[in-house]
Formats: C-alpha cells, sequence, structure tokens
C-alpha cells in the first residue's frame, strides 16, 4: 500500500533536507545542502535558480533518487522518496545537463525502450506524437550520433515525458540551444504546463526565468537565501535608476549627494535610488536646483539579474 502524505498538495515538498559529502583523498567533507524547506506547488512554473555549485543539482539528484540525502524528509507528488521511492520517481521526468543517450540507437528506439523502462503499454505510447511536438519526427529513424546539440536535446525532453510524469524538472535544457530551436522547446513546455504538468526549471538565462516562471527560489551556499512569487521577488530589491538627459552635454556628473550619479558615455545621467525612501521628484528637483535642466527621462526597474547578484555574488563579497 503507498502512502500519501499531507504534503500531496504540493509536487514536491522538501523539508529540513541536509546532504553532506563524506571526505575523499585532500577533499574535506562537505555540506552541499544545510537543512533547505522547499515547497512547490502543483501547476506551477518553477525557477528554481542559483550560482555553480550552489546544491541545485545535488537537490534534483536527491529527488531522482542518485544521490542518499544525509537528512530531512522530501514528498514527490505525495509519495515519500524513502518509503514510496518507485511511485516518487515515476511521478518526474527530468532533463539532465548532461546528454547521455545512446548514439547509436534512434530517437524513435531510444523513445521505445526508455518506455520499456517504465513499464508503459506497448499500446499507450506515444513516440511519434512527442517526437513531433519536439520538432524531431523527421529523424525518427537517424542515428542519434548524427542529431545536432540542440536536437538532441530536445530528445531528452522527449525521453523524459514518455511516462506522462505530472512534473518535469528541467536542468539547463537551453544550453548551447540557438534561438529558434528554445522557442521551439519552451513552446512544447508550455503546451505541457498548460495541460497540467508542474514544471521546475534551473536556468543560468535570467531574462528566461524571469518570463516564465510565476514563483522562484533561489539557493546559495546550500542554503535557500529566497523563495517568492517572481515579481515579489524583484519588487523586494527597492531598486530603480532614473536615465536623465540632459539639455546641455555635461563634461561631469553633479554632485547630488545622498544620490550617487553616473555619467553614460551616451551623456545621459544614471541615477540609482530606493523608492520606498525617495521619488523621482525629489531628483528631478535636485537637477532643477543644480542648474541642469532635463531633455528627456525614463526609469530602469530592477529585473531578475538583479536580484540575483544581490542575493549570492554581492552578498558574499
Amino acid at each position: 500500500m503507498t502512502e500519501k502524505t499531507e504534503a500531496s498538495k504540493y509536487a514536491i515538498a522538501a523539508k529540513g533536507v541536509r546532504k553532506v559529502y563524506a571526505a575523499s583523498g585532500n577533499a574535506p567533507a562537505k555540506e552541499a545542502l544545510k537543512g533547505i524547506d522547499l515547497m512547490i506547488p502543483q501547476g506551477s512554473i518553477f525557477g528554481l535558480l542559483g550560482p555553480n555549485g550552489a546544491g541545485k543539482s545535488t537537490f534534483i539528484n536527491i529527488l531522482a533518487g542518485l544521490v542518499k540525502k544525509t537528512a530531512g524528509d522530501v514528498s514527490v507528488w505525495g509519495f515519500n522518496i524513502d518509503r514510496n521511492s518507485r511511485q516518487a520517481r515515476a511521478a518526474l521526468g527530468i532533463v539532465p545537463q548532461e546528454i547521455n543517450t545512446d548514439v547509436f540507437f534512434t530517437p524513435q528506439e531510444t523513445l521505445e525502450i526508455q518506455a520499456g523502462l517504465y513499464g508503459v503499454p506497448k499500446n499507450k505510447r506515444r513516440t511519434m506524437e512527442i517526437l513531433k511536438a519536439l520538432g524531431l519526427d523527421d529523424k525518427a529513424d537517424a542515428y542519434v550520433r548524427q542529431l545536432s546539440g540542440g536536437m538532441k536535446r530536445r530528445l531528452l525532453v522527449a525521453k523524459a515525458m514518455v511516462h506522462s510524469p505530472p512534473i518535469l524538472i528541467l536542468d539547463e535544457p537551453t544550453a548551447g540551444v540557438d534561438i529558434e530551436l528554445r522557442k521551439q522547446l519552451w513552446e512544447y513546455v508550455l503546451e505541457l504546463h498548460a495541460a497540467g504538468v508542474t514544471i521546475v526549471l534551473t536556468t543560468h538565462y535570467l531574462e528566461e526565468a524571469q518570463e516564465l516562471c510565476k514563483e522562484i527560489a533561489i539557493i546559495h551556499e546550500g542554503n535557500v537565501v529566497a523563495c517568492e512569487p517572481t515579481e515579489k521577488l524583484i519588487a523586494s530589491l527597492d531598486q530603480k535608476t532614473l536615465m536623465v538627459t540632459p539639455l546641455e552635454a555635461l563634461s561631469q556628473a553633479p554632485d547630488l549627494s545622498p544620490f550617487k550619479i553616473e555619467l553614460k558615455a551616451d551623456g545621459r545621467l544614471a541615477i540609482p535610488y530606493q523608492p520606498s525612501k525617495a521619488q523621482a521628484a525629489e531628483i528631478l528637483e535636485r537637477l532643477s536646483g543644480a542648474g541642469i535642466g532635463v531633455k528627456d527621462l525614463s526609469t530602469v526597474e530592477s529585473d531578475l539579474e538583479d536580484v540575483f547578484l544581490e542575493l549570492t555574488y554581492r552578498r558574499a563579497g
């Protein structure tokens, strides 16, 4: 009898998850995850971001059953990964960073073998349907070694979907994929999401995460340093920049303390400010008081990259 937990309303529920890699040779023991809590709602497109070595891959490998956690509880689609490991793994489709397909099979053979491994009956397999959705149907009988890097990445997505899992984890899915193929890949992923599949995305393309993900968690040095709806996360930075084009060219940036002014190469003034502490009108008054006329102005909002840098690299510094 399988066990459904109170976490069943979440696609993935992790509480107090730690992973310590034992010392090996000259390398000391490393705590890759430091007791993280992470609740990923069903039906969401969820971003899991962080610098290299932050712990993202360790967490994904724990979900997949490839790495044994040191402590904590994890449920996938309501199934505890320790007590109901088979059901938990079957609820996941994972697209890894590394291209790991057998180059001596065709895409059609690759998907048929994968479906067999998951016990999908032959009359319920959707091999050609999946290949067509990912633009690989015309390569169904070509050897994988003949496919481009972008096609191989799409084949990984196809492999992950053969058993129709309710959760799809995409680990850097568009690395090395050109713009057109990336667009085609995301169209398919959004179709899956519209059909009810929960999408978990890790990516270094932050504009991609900002556009696609409704909620984002940022992992840094084994800790979850942020986990909020994307818009709220960006707003939390409390940072905007007023871009001002003066009526007359300036030879140097004016002193408008406490505001720090940067004179750009194109002659514009970049003036960062915190909306919670100051308003653009105050800056314009100071410019006027300094005898600087304004020809044009615009406001640059913070984006996910700013938040990411603030919570990781800058904070670490």
